[in-house]
């Protein structure tokens, strides 16, 4: 489960970078639009999950919630076009990969839960230390 978790971050952190390469500003108007498609989209995802119960429910809801929050951190990235706002992206689908992480470890009990959790902190602290390193490396003078 490690395994693919680093493997899946470290694919995140490679695409999230070469788009936001290649990304230039938005007008206000379609960042606006955008920001509403965004949250209509969210709002139909969470309404997805109301039919839903128990455990289930909460897992459907930070799946909402946090695809919500990395699209919106993406927007704005494409907005700014600058390399905080692509660290940012990071950081948003670090945390919103833990908090969907978290509500599927609410699913074990005792030391099962106790490990799915520690590992899921794991994997979100490997992710931001990966798009602090990369965002470093961004920063740093080129020598020639």
């Amino acid at each position: 489960m490690m395994k693919h978790t680093i493997v899946g971050m470290a694919s995140a952190v490679a695409l999230a970078f070469s788009l936001g390469a290649s990304a230039q500003g938005i007008s206000k108007d379609e960042f606006k639009t955008e920001k509403n498609r965004i949250e209509a989209d969210a709002k139909s995802a969470r309404g997805a999950c109301d039919k839903l119960s128990e455990n289930t429910k909460d897992i459907c809801q930070a799946q909402a919630k946090a695809k919500e929050k990395v699209a919106k951190a993406e927007l704005e990235a494409r907005q700014k076009n600058t390399d905080k706002a692509r660290y940012d992206v990071l950081v948003a689908k670090a945390d919103a990969q833990y908090s969907v992480a978290k509500e599927r470890c609410d699913d074990k009990s005792g030391k099962e839960k106790d490990a799915c959790v520690k590992e899921a902190k794991a994997a979100q602290a490997s992710a931001k230390t990966d798009a602090k390193a990369q965002r470093a490396d961004t920063k740093a003078p080129k020598r020639s």
